[in-house]
């Protein structure tokens, strides 16, 4: 028959069910934290990079494309059109002024400027005859006004004789009025005379005026013939190094063709493009910084803007407060940046990947072995630092690598 289990065992019993329930749930926690740490994303230290918030200086920037060119350069053109006949520098040399560089064939502008000369010599010629045919005019018309003179004077005599005639009766008043009619009729030929004078008088002036204005011209385009042959030997104006001459001998050249370039290669300056959707922001006066390298930059100033749009781009020019750096080379690559706006003792972090242009967006602050999510609100950036408006304290350590993959999960473990 059965018998009844003692009230010990009972509570033994119950005991151990109640202990292996606790073992079993135990179990599964530990089990459930072994799966999330498993599961939960991690990455390597040596795989990433990051960066301290610090306090510093933050510069907002337009970046443009650069190229150190010399502060001076001279071009050196064509005087006339002619062919080359020989170079006597080669590239790189220093010169002098004055120092012939390059000659030109001088037989066509020699022959053009005799053919002026020929010219000229035919214009005063032409000169001398018209002086003598205008004075030869100027005699004939003064003889005439002088004998038209006397005849008005005879005329008036043989009216004053008629008319003492007339009172004493030995003559007629028909005879008084031809006397009077034939002064009148000398009168107007006298006056006719004296404007006809006047007036060949004012053309002879201004026919002379004319033939030495086109002697003057002449003139003018013999000297400007003479001295392009004087310059038919190229030569610098200035102190440098050839840095580019035509060297192709025989070939024809313009007037106005480019034919050798002499540069101070002591002084630099750099010419830089920017995209004319931010021309509106380039102003003269504005602060540059010029970096030819990593731990070179250089302070400068925008000296000058192109008014003119090419290509989508907008070139202008920037003089250096260190124009003389060992590092300036002629025709080196440098990235230009316009300084728009300033910061001074400001929140900031280095720029990197992670930065995606925004004013607010979700970065990963290193804490504790993990990189913990944080929404960070962003200033002004430049190439080398993003201003920190909120989200971030001094000192705190940031990821600044691609996080882009991670931006939806909270944490990542950092091993």
């Amino acid at each position: 028959m059965d018998r009844a289990i003692s009230t010990t065992t009972q509570r033994r019993r119950q005991l151990r069910a109640w202990l292996l329930g606790l073992g079993a749930l135990a179990a599964a926690l530990v089990a459930a934290l072994g799966l999330r740490t498993v599961l939960q994303p991690s990455l390597r230290r040596v795989d990433i990079l990051t960066a301290t918030v610090e306090t510093g200086d933050v510069d907002a920037t337009l970046t443009a494309a650069g190229t150190v060119i010399p502060a001076r350069e001279a071009v050196l053109v064509s005087p006339i059109q002619s062919t080359i006949r020989r170079v006597a520098l080669a590239v790189g040399t220093r010169v002098q002024p004055g120092q012939t560089i390059l000659e030109l064939d001088k037989d066509l502008a020699a022959s053009t400027l005799a053919k002026l000369d020929d010219e000229q010599l035919r214009n005063q010629n032409k000169n001398a005859q018209l002086q003598l045919t205008l004075a030869r005019s100027l005699t004939d018309l003064q003889a005439q006004q002088e004998a038209q003179a006397l005849k008005v004077s005879s005329l008036q005599s043989a009216l004053r004789d008629e008319q003492h005639l007339l009172d004493i009766g030995g003559g007629t008043a028909e005879a008084v009025r031809q006397a009077e009619l034939n002064l009148s009729t000398a009168r107007l030929e006298a006056e006719r005379l004296r404007h006809q004078l006047a007036n060949q008088r004012q053309a002879s002036a201004a026919d002379r005026r004319e033939l030495s204005f086109t002697v003057s011209m002449q003139q003018r385009s013999i000297a400007e013939q003479a001295g392009k042959l004087r310059q038919a030997d190229i030569s610098s104006p200035q102190p440098g190094v050839l840095t580019w001459v035509n060297d192709n001998l025989g070939a024809t050249v313009q007037a106005g063709d480019a034919l050798a370039r002499v540069a101070d290669l002591s002084r630099y300056r750099v010419r830089a493009t920017l995209a004319d959707t931010y021309a509106d922001q380039l102003h003269p006066g504005d602060a540059v910084l010029v970096r030819l390298g990593p731990g070179s930059d250089l302070r400068g100033t925008v000296a000058s803007i192109s008014p003119a749009v090419d290509k989508g781009t907008v070139t202008f020019y920037a003089t250096l407060a260190n124009d003389h750096h060992p590092g300036l080379r002629a025709n080196l690559r440098a990235d230009v940046f316009v300084i728009t706006r300033a910061h001074r003792a400001v929140l900031r972090v280095k720029n990197g990947p992670f930065y995606q242009g925004g004013q607010e967006q979700p970065v990963f602050v290193l804490t504790g072995g993990r990189a913990v999510r944080r929404v960070v609100r962003f200033g002004d950036s430049n190439t080398d630092y993003v201003q920190v408006l909120s989200g971030l304290a001094k000192g705190e350590e940031v990821l600044v690598s691609e996080m882009k993959n991670y931006l939806e999960t909270p944490a990542l473990r950092v091993e």
